[in-house]
């Protein structure tokens, strides 16, 4: 595959949402990552902007009634307690726009190589239920429209550091999707859902073993299952100073992670859609300096100037 640059997508929608005072969830985090992306010379006219989806477009997976009570609102209020956000239209119009954002992502990332998704990770969503911030799950609902346009095996590679358990719940019986979570043991949620691969690392795992398990990990599930794509939720929640995350990972290991598994898939010519996934701390500038280490990492295996204006 030639070497061009990634796709970029992002929509203003992502931080548009207003959330009680306090709330743990960083909205800002979106808007913050997309100007500073524009700071280190990106222009905006390298970002494709997604149009919401049709809600029905979820049947394929999730359940439709679950998809109707939250777009019409009739969701209860303790399944809403469960997803953590309060339910508006916003949070409706933002959910359905991002999981466009990451089937485009995907789209992208065949096109070109690599797709970076200013958004997505939402992988606690199940069939029936959202949970953890997951309204619907982009990560099944791209790995599904990628089948439907013709990719015969999907690899979800992610390294949030809570279990995938929504997307290993929706594709316990689907083949040609393989999952796989290397998280937190230790962690949300308490009940997890067997992935097709799954490492749960125990509470301050180091640099050297996380990045000697992510290492491992991809190269046996890549030359095991030799995906046609693959899907990396890239969550930085793993970092030693996020306030929900419990790993001692340090940002200079993000990075390398970051670059471990987009080098790996670019060395074997396998398109790959990065989501930004988890990341928890007030400090939004810090959080922000987190998430940028994937968009470094694909500049600089893209030979772009751009990354070497990210500092680690």
């Amino acid at each position: 595959m030639a070497l061009m640059s990634p796709g970029l997508i992002y929509h203003p929608c992502y931080s548009a949402l207003s959330l009680p005072e306090r709330h743990r969830y960083p909205i800002t985090k979106y808007q913050a990552l997309f100007q500073a992306l524009l700071a280190s010379g990106v222009m905006p006219e390298a970002f494709s902007t997604p149009e919401p989806i049709v809600a029905s477009a979820l049947n394929c997976i999730h359940d439709s009634h679950y998809i109707d009570s939250i777009c019409n609102g009739t969701i209860s209020t303790q399944a809403m307690r469960r997803i953590g956000f309060p339910w508006s239209q916003a949070l409706v119009d933002r959910s359905l726009v991002s999981v466009a954002g990451s089937r485009l992502c995907a789209e992208l990332a065949l096109a070109r190589g690599i797709g970076l998704h200013l958004s997505g990770g939402y992988h606690h969503a199940r069939r029936s239920e959202g949970a953890g911030f997951c309204v619907f799950n982009d990560l099944a609902f791209t790995a599904q429209c990628m089948l439907a346009q013709g990719v015969s095996k999907v690899l979800i590679f992610d390294l949030d550091v809570h279990q995938g358990d929504g997307t290993a719940g929706i594709f316990s019986t689907e083949p040609a999707i393989i999952t796989a979570s290397i998280h937190c043991e230790k962690n949300f949620p308490a009940r997890k859902i067997s992935s097709d691969w799954d490492i749960g690392l125990a509470k301050h795992c180091n640099d050297t073993e996380y990045l000697e398990t992510v290492n491992q990990s991809l190269e046996t599930l890549l030359n095991w299952h030799q995906p046609e794509l693959v899907i990396y939720d890239a969550g930085v929640d793993i970092h030693q100073q996020d306030e929900l995350g419990l790993l001692n990972i340090s940002t200079e290991a993000v990075y390398q992670r970051d670059l471990l598994v987009l080098s790996a898939c670019r060395n074997r010519d396998i398109p790959v859609a990065a989501v930004i996934g988890g990341g928890y701390q007030r400090d939004v500038a810090a959080l922000t300096q987190l998430h940028l280490q994937l968009f470094k990492a694909a500049f600089t295996v893209c030979d772009l100037p751009f990354g070497s204006k990210i500092e680690t």
